[in-house]
């Protein structure tokens, strides 16, 4: 059974059409991590094994060129909802999951993207040093719109919040998810000209 899940995460991973560069070199670093082990999904918290399988999602209104994001309280970062890939957990179900503890909804995947992975990040985590490890996240899509009801998780959430594309542009703040701009590129909706 791991060894089957191990290659349809291998097989989500291969499939995702690489959109620049970086996304290419991380590809190629999960699929050598994927090659060279079965042990994928974190064992025991914050930080074994490393790296491990994160799913993220994105909750996104096409119609409004808005992107959900939350402020995470462990990170201090503006993130996409998603969460760590429980053992044996195909990370398809991690989002169903993830998104019922984290946003009180239920998983409704973009009608353009599917349930597929449409980006890839290998990070290390940020806060603690000895808590830091890598992530290796697959990130997903899914439909929402600014007036749905969400119950956010307060444990995990100072607060959520709907970014219209161009505020995330031309955000400066440091406490945005480094890679986001880059996810929200692959979504290929409305992106400022200039960039």
């Amino acid at each position: 059974m791991a060894d089957d899940l191990v290659q349809q995460v291998r097989a989500l991973v291969a499939d995702i059409e690489p959109s620049d560069d970086l996304a290419g070199a991380h590809q190629q670093m999960a699929l050598r991590w994927l090659d060279s082990t079965q042990d994928i999904y974190r064992r025991a918290k914050p930080a074994t094994p490393s790296p491990h399988l994160v799913s993220y999602f994105l909750l996104i209104d096409r119609a409004t060129n808005a992107v959900l994001l939350c402020d995470h309280r462990l990170s201090g970062l503006w993130l996409p909802t998603g969460g760590h890939v429980e053992p044996d957990e195909h990370p398809v179900d991690t989002v169903r999951r993830e998104v019922v503890e984290e946003l009180g909804i239920e998983a409704v995947f973009d009608a353009e993207t599917g349930a597929a992975p449409l980006f890839l990040t290998v990070t290390e985590t940020v806060g603690d040093p000895a808590a830091r490890h890598t992530d290796v996240s697959l990130w997903f899509a899914l439909e929402g719109r600014p007036d749905q009801v969400l119950v956010p998780d307060e444990r995990e959430f100072t607060s959520v919040r709907w970014w219209g594309i161009d505020e995330l542009y031309a955000e400066t703040s440091t406490r945005m998810e480094p890679h986001l701009t880059r996810a929200v590129k692959a979504l290929h909706m409305e992106v400022p000209a200039a960039r």
